[in-house]
């Protein structure tokens, strides 16, 4: 059976389903959908998934950009500031598409919500979500 996106090897669209919504890939793609650009860095998928190492949220990061549902998304060298990200991550028109088709993103807005009240981020965090991003329109 094929999907829009990258399965994993010989992933069915139930087996991708239940890839996307293994509970630290999904917590790190509504972090994506909750993130004020749509593009955290790697920095902000670890702060705000304390519980998780950082390991092992950039090992479920890459896991998601195999599968064609996340991906990764650098500022030209021009544009790079020392002192800030630049590389970021976002879902792909695929992935956006899967999440869509099983009503995996009904709560895009209440997760938007959610992050903005959000008061207790460290400096760095804050400094981090302003940091210049690429610009993809």
């Amino acid at each position: 059976m094929s999907t829009d996106v990258g399965t994993p090897e010989g992933a069915n669209t139930r087996e991708l389903v239940r890839f996307v919504t293994q509970e630290t890939r999904f917590a790190l793609l509504s972090n994506i959908l909750q993130h004020p650009e749509g593009l955290p860095s790697m920095y902000e998928l670890e702060q705000l998934n304390p519980s998780v190492s950082e390991a092992t949220v950039y090992k479920h990061v890459q896991k998601l950009i195999d599968a064609g549902i996340v991906e990764e998304v650098t500022l030209p060298d021009d544009e790079r500031q020392q002192g800030y990200p630049w590389k970021f991550y976002r879902l792909t028109d695929e992935g956006r598409a899967f999440l869509e088709k099983h009503n995996l993103l009904a709560a895009e807005e209440t997760l938007q919500r959610i992050y903005e009240t959000i008061s207790d981020k460290p400096e760095k965090m804050i400094k981090y979500e302003n940091a210049p991003r690429p610009d993809l329109e």
